[in-house]
């Protein structure tokens, strides 16, 4: 007779977990078109605050920086930032979407001598399959993601305008929405960590995702591949995908190398090169830098990157470790989640919210 009470309330919370995880999985999906701009615009406010503080706190002798100007230099970085990456991207674009036919016609003959072995037969089948790709298609798919880029770009900046604009005004509603001073010190110790390790880990990427992409950029440039300023940006941007991406980074440039270069040997030198720098940089410089700021699972990574993929692409991909990181923080200072915030990390240690208050206690004593 005692055991139904105690069995039914365990259902209720289940059931009204898996509805809740339900309703969020509808709303990240169905509301990614507003979603993504907002995510994209927060992470980018975050770190523009990290360099307004910066230079608010700067000083010209015995003069300071006034805060006003500080937001403006700080809103002018980011919208130039981002026009000249728009910039180089629809340039590149639009000079990959020139040379489409050419590489299309190398594609087919590079087809045709790989296949030859199989019979005139079985070779004619499989180029005119090639054939029937809709280049078209792509190129006005390609078109298309320009727009898309730029209409999102512009409702990011948007965002991150009306952000800086309320950015005086968030301590005080924050003193109004949580008035119990331990639950809002808590948040704020919650907000500090979650704020210096995205930065931290979106500044070490930055560094060494261009650096990573100026060095194969030389490379491609001195086998003479075509094209090389396109696929050194892509590969910018790919390392921003953790594993997969530094993989198709490799891949991309040997494939261009295969439909371009008439002997093997230039293909096979230029991936083992490349190969060798993305092994070197994944394995031993971002290590070495990181330190223990990502402390997350490989395969807690990979299942990120496959979840944010699934529902937001490959911007998703992109914003997939920040966000989990975001979730390990948060479930390290909360006890109750504090076994999620375990299965998360790489090794199992993590700060719970106890440890975090003692060490931070002596601070607020003696400020």
């Amino acid at each position: 007779m005692n055991v139904q009470p105690i069995l039914q309330p365990v259902w209720q919370q289940w059931l009204l977990g898996v509805a809740t995880a339900g309703i969020v999985l509808i709303i990240l999906v169905q509301g990614r078109y507003f979603l993504i701009p907002l995510a994209i615009a927060v992470f980018l406010f975050t770190l523009t605050s990290a360099a307004l503080d910066r230079l608010a706190r700067l000083r010209i002798g015995p003069m300071k920086m006034p805060k006003w100007l500080a937001h403006l230099i700080s809103i002018l970085l980011t919208i130039a930032a981002m026009l000249l990456v728009f910039r180089i991207v629809a340039g590149q674009i639009d000079a990959v979407t020139a040379a489409g036919p050419i590489y299309v016609e190398r594609g087919q003959q590079f087809v045709t001598s790989m296949f030859i072995w199989m019979g005139e037969d079985a070779a004619a089948g499989i180029v005119a399959a090639f054939e029937e790709i809709d280049l078209g298609a792509y190129i006005r798919a390609l078109a298309g993601s320009v727009g898309y880029i730029l209409a999102t770009g512009i409702l990011v900046l948007l965002y991150v305008g009306f952000l800086f604009a309320e950015r005086a005004r968030f301590p005080d509603k924050f003193a109004m929405l949580l008035p119990e001073a331990d639950r809002a010190d808590r948040i704020k110790r919650i907000f500090r960590s979650i704020t210096h390790t995205i930065n931290r880990y979106i500044l070490i990427k930055s560094i060494i995702s261009v650096f990573t992409g100026v060095v194969a950029y030389v490379v491609m440039m001195l086998f003479g591949l075509e094209f090389a300023e396109t696929w050194a940006l892509l590969t910018v941007f790919l390392n921003f995908i953790p594993n997969i991406g530094s993989i198709i980074a490799t891949l991309i440039p040997t494939l261009a190398a295969l439909v371009q270069f008439d002997t093997w040997i230039p293909v096979l030198l230029l991936f083992t090169t490349i190969g060798l720098i993305q092994f070197s940089v994944g394995n031993l410089i971002e290590p070495t830098l990181m330190g223990r700021s990502l402390n997350l699972s490989p395969f807690v990574i990979i299942l990120s990157l496959t979840f944010w993929g699934a529902i937001w692409g490959v911007i998703g991909m992109f914003l997939a470790v920040p966000i989990t990181m975001i979730v390990l923080i948060v479930c390290s200072h909360i006890p109750a989640l504090h076994p999620i915030a375990i299965l998360l990390s790489r090794d199992g240690v993590v700060i719970p919210m106890d440890e975090t208050q003692n060490s931070e206690s002596p601070r607020e004593t003696e400020a």
